[in-house]
């Protein structure tokens, strides 16, 4: 039998409206939530200013539990699970995403995977990035998985759909581990970890062009299935994307996951395919070399090495180049034109072999493990040598979740310090996307987002919460 998809018309974020149409979803796929019942929704990052449209919206959230009030049969317990992104506490962003509110009037039991206790899962297939993985325990213990993701584009793997939401169900440590070439593979592991009973898209509104602060799309559906591969073959027919091309998709349904060929998946529901195409030939998605995405960025300008993966010489499509797009558009957002009126700065990616011929007020950030470089800075001898096999043999089990308020202090420290040698080496594969935003804030005079007042008091104070939720645990198991 064809695995079957719904694309049902849904214009506006109307919980009871919502409710009734994934009720009649799960009625129509023939799927039966039972036993300990976990939710995954997309809330990698969330607040109503800076992250207006990058996470799966609250009255989604509520409009399925309703549904599971309705449908379910025998739910023994029904809890929600999420770790964020970007080193930001999960807390944090389920406030400030409007879940708690809900959770609680639903008596939904909440899971921080930030805070919980990682387990390793074995995996077994020869073409396995690694030997195991981590995930929370509660992932390893639930009976039906729900995937809640947010329909979004991605300037790393083209989309944000059901299989690239499996990235938040790690801690923040092992997450990172594999986030460079091999990102689309790490993708299609994850998916060895569960299967989902039942994947819900919300693309009421869509998200073009960033994953962290895409610009809104009306596309106005919810898009229902049981099967993740033919879910995201089906989401990226609807915005003119060949399915095949979305490595991890290709990459999992070649591994059995899942029909990508829209022959082999049933497609229903109340919105036709052809009439939503029709709507989205403007949807916007950005996945472009950074070299020439800033090729005409008066003051920014990035160089391009090339990379120590066989598969991906000339691009780490999956590491620190999509970062800088993603920490420039959040500081478009933020400080508007002062953006185009940012100090010279050169993003140095790869291993580069020729003379980076520099401003003579031009500042270079090095960034990445992988980075090579020798030369002159204000005439002095300079040799980058990052250390990427250190970094490649890193294991899951030994990377751990930062100190986020120390990384971002040490990081302003360690960029003053650095200010009058005209660059600095921001290390990591991939770098941490807070300390790229802060050095390109003080190297480029622009304002430190992660400072902001609106912002700043409210993150410490989960931050401290998360440290003592880790440490209640810790004793606790």
């Amino acid at each position: 039998m064809k695995h079957k998809v719904l694309i049902m018309k849904c214009d506006r974020y109307d919980p009871e409206k919502i409710a009734g149409l994934i009720g009649e979803g799960i009625e129509e796929l023939g799927v039966k939530p039972h036993g300990k019942v976990l939710v995954k929704p997309n809330c990698v990052v969330a607040h109503p200013h800076f992250f207006t449209h990058a996470f799966t919206r609250k009255e989604f959230l509520e409009g399925l539990l309703v549904a599971l009030k309705e449908k379910g049969e025998e739910i023994e317990e029904l809890a929600l699970g999420e770790n964020s992104g970007i080193k930001i506490p999960t807390r944090y962003c389920l406030k400030n995403a409007g879940y708690l509110d809900v959770l609680k009037r639903y008596y939904v039991k909440v899971h921080y995977f930030d805070e919980a206790q990682q387990v390793p899962v074995k995996l077994d297939r020869k073409e396995s990035l690694r030997q195991q993985i981590l995930v929370p325990k509660p992932v390893t213990e639930c009976d039906f998985f729900i995937n809640l993701p947010k329909f979004k584009a991605n300037p790393w793997t083209r989309l944000t759909l059901g299989l690239k939401n499996y990235m938040g169900i790690q801690a923040d440590g092992p997450r990172l581990v594999d986030h460079n070439a091999f990102l689309e593979h790490k993708i299609a592991d994850l998916q060895d970890v569960l299967q989902p009973g039942l994947v819900a898209v919300d693309a009421i509104i869509a998200g073009q062009e960033m994953v962290l602060s895409p610009t809104p799309f009306p596309m106005g559906a919810i898009v229902m299935g049981a099967n993740s591969c033919a879910v995201d073959a089906v989401c990226c027919a609807m915005v003119h994307v060949e399915p095949g091309s979305v490595d991890h998709l290709r990459i999992a349904s070649e591994r059995g996951f899942g029909p990508i060929d829209l022959e082999d998946i049933e497609v229903d529901g109340d919105y036709p395919l052809d009439e939503i195409r029709r709507k989205t030939t403007s949807f916007s998605l950005i996945r472009e070399r950074i070299d020439d995405s800033f090729e005409n960025h008066k003051t920014l300008a990035c160089t391009v090495g090339t990379f120590p993966y066989e598969h991906s010489r000339d691009y780490c499509w999956g590491g620190c180049p999509g970062l800088l797009q993603e920490a420039m558009h959040l500081h478009r957002l933020h400080s508007l034109h002062r953006v185009d009126e940012m100090t010279r700065v050169r993003y140095v990616v790869g291993r580069v072999d020729v003379p980076l011929d520099l401003a003579e007020d031009e500042k270079v950030i090095f960034a990445g493990d992988c980075c090579r470089w020798e030369g002159r800075i204000n005439g002095k001898l300079v040799k980058i040598q990052g250390d990427h096999e250190s970094s490649r043999k890193t294991m899951t089990s030994e990377k751990r979740s930062t100190d986020t308020i120390a990384k971002a202090v040490s990081s302003v420290l360690h960029c003053l310090t650095s200010a009058s040698s005209g660059y600095i080496h921001l290390k990591g594969c991939p770098v941490s996307g807070v300390e790229l935003g802060i050095y390109l804030s003080l190297f480029g005079g622009l304002p430190i987002i992660p400072l902001d007042t609106r912002t700043t008091l409210s993150i410490i104070g989960s931050y401290a919460q998360t440290r003592m939720g880790r440490l209640y645990k810790r004793f606790r198991d």
